[in-house]
């Protein structure tokens, strides 16, 4: 990650892939990204727990919102990612983590990121990589509120505990399958 720069301008991209916990790592990686946070969005209730959004009652999703220097790094590359980490087929959540909160999402924040986000859902669901349409919706950002401190780099704070939790969640089976070595090519 590079070191911020107080006068430029930075975007924020925001997508919900399941557990957020698996979702950091894999940006995380990239130059041009600045941060990667936990949070929720899309629900009813102001100031949300994750107690609360694992009731699956409160209507957040589990995301990430990705801070960015698009000077570095493009939207379309970050879709890319994205595209790599989730079942974009399955509208029930993700993997062995089930419920509303786990449901895959693109929050955009500008229009332009609307389009790019259209387009790049049109091209994954016309390619044929995955057997079933395409469900993953796009929506307009709305308040994303961080989730609780313990949530934040959990891949490295919490190192073997989200190894085991990664290990079981049938998550890195379904990448093997459907992207095989092809999931490393966005990474160089």
């Amino acid at each position: 990650m590079g070191d911020i720069k107080l006068d430029h301008k930075y975007e924020a991209a925001i997508f919900a892939g399941g557990c957020f916990w698996c979702m950091v790592s894999p940006f995380d990686v990239f130059d041009g990204v600045i941060e990667v946070k936990s949070g929720y969005t899309g629900g009813h209730i102001e100031n949300p727990t994750y107690k609360d959004v694992k009731t699956q009652t409160s209507g957040h999703y589990e995301v990430i919102k990705i801070i960015y220097d698009p000077e570095v790094i493009s939207y379309d590359k970050l879709l890319q990612a994205y595209w790599r980490q989730v079942d974009p087929t399955d509208d029930e959540g993700q993997f062995q983590d089930r419920g509303p909160s786990y449901r895959t999402a693109i929050f955009y924040t500008t229009e332009e990121q609307r389009q790019t986000a259209e387009l790049s859902r049109k091209t994954m669901d016309e390619s044929g990589r995955f057997p079933d349409p395409i469900v993953t919706p796009i929506l307009p950002a709305v308040v994303f509120y961080d989730a609780e401190e313990y949530h934040q780099d959990f891949y490295k704070k919490s190192a073997p505990e989200y190894k085991a939790d990664r290990k079981i969640s049938g998550r890195d089976e379904f990448i093997k399958k459907y992207w095989g070595d092809e999931y490393y090519d966005i990474y160089e």
